[in-house]
């Protein structure tokens, strides 16, 4: 089916092309942490990039597919990254807030937060893209309770990538 590749496993990555019925390609590795995604090699793509198994038809056994490679974001400089981050906790939510970062309209993706969280005990992560540059605060549910301390960056999207990640400064629970 029609869909499209990304530049990490979840839908919060930035598109990397557009996959249609008939298209080919060899699948390089499998989502380390398990979620389903595949990290494929299209023969109609220079560079590999990330989809939903869901979407494709494998020919195959997976089985002996190993991990994907540490994740390649796409560079940018064309915006600085984000200045003025912050975070405050009420409880088990933690809001982030930072300076929003000007960019023009035909660039302007937003943000993009990746981190790992506790809840109910089990430490897990997770993806979250904010839709342009005037979104500039983001909660998220954090519960006390895991071995490793939660933690959290921040990117600035443009349409050619992202810039430098910060880390954003976690409150402990």
């Amino acid at each position: 089916m029609q869909a499209h590749c990304r530049y990490g496993p979840a839908k919060a990555y930035l598109h990397a092309g557009d996959l249609y019925p008939g298209d080919t390609g060899k699948v390089w590795g499998v989502d380390p942490m398990g979620r389903p995604w595949l990290y494929v090699k299209m023969d109609k793509y220079k560079y590999p990039c990330y989809v939903a198994k869901s979407v494709i038809d494998v020919q195959g056994d997976l089985s002996h597919i190993v991990a994907a490679p540490k994740l390649y974001l796409p560079h940018s400089t064309l915006y600085g990254p984000v200045k003025r981050v912050s975070a405050t906790r009420e409880g088990d939510k933690v809001t982030v807030e930072w300076a929003r970062v000007s960019m023009t309209v035909d660039d302007d993706r937003g943000y993009f937060i990746e981190g790992w969280f506790c809840q109910k005990g089990a430490y897990f992560w997770s993806a979250v893209a904010l839709p342009d540059q005037y979104s500039t605060t983001y909660t998220f549910t954090d519960e006390a309770g895991c071995k490793s301390p939660s933690k959290a960056k921040i990117y600035v999207v443009e349409k050619h990538g992202y810039t430098d990640p910060v880390d954003i400064p976690w409150p402990a629970p």
